[in-house]
């Protein structure tokens, strides 16, 4: 069990903001061996688990609270490209993001806004509202250390598909 526990551990501590799904599948550990160890770590204060979206991500408890929740969104393929196109291009109108992206615009506001009640990105009072990074530096550090998976992909790209499909039909 302890050699479980030391290979979970580590791998978080690898992968930052690894979401439950993604380290049962990369370990090979079946779904309830890891909840056990996940929330053994977690209440023995060894891990520490941000629940964001409806996704369990865990960390090293040292990692910074803002640091957590940030890397949890880049874990996410549509989060990180509007992140990424806010650093590269600094402050933008969200309909420019999502003509940028091709993405709705109704994808596109509801990750500003999420973005922004987690203090991730900040959004401007003018009119028309822009949306700029909180804190660009740190950002950019957190930016090189993860990627999303595919199957968060896959998922981003599938909710995506249907928003692109409901905003045709409106």
């Amino acid at each position: 069990m302890a050699d479980t526990r030391d290979r979970i551990r580590r791998h978080v501590r690898d992968a930052p903001g690894v979401h439950f799904n993604r380290i049962g599948r990369e370990l090979d550990i079946a779904t309830g061996q890891a909840q056990y160890h996940l929330r053994r770590l977690v209440r023995d204060g060894e891990l520490a688990v941000e629940r964001i979206g409806g996704r369990a991500h865990y960390f090293d408890p040292a990692v910074d609270p803002w640091d957590r929740r940030t890397l949890a969104f880049l874990r996410r393929e549509t989060a990180r490209e509007i992140v990424v196109r806010l650093h590269a291009d600094g402050p933008t109108r969200p309909a420019a993001l999502a003509g940028d992206l091709d993405l709705a615009k109704s994808t596109v506001s509801w990750h500003v806004s999420t973005l922004a009640d987690h203090g991730i990105v900040e959004k401007s009072p003018d009119r028309p509202m822009t949306v700029a990074l909180a804190r660009p530096d740190r950002t950019a550090a957190l930016l090189d250390e993860v990627s999303p998976s595919l199957p968060d992909r896959l998922v981003d790209r599938f909710v995506r598909t249907v928003d692109s499909l409901l905003d045709a039909e409106g």
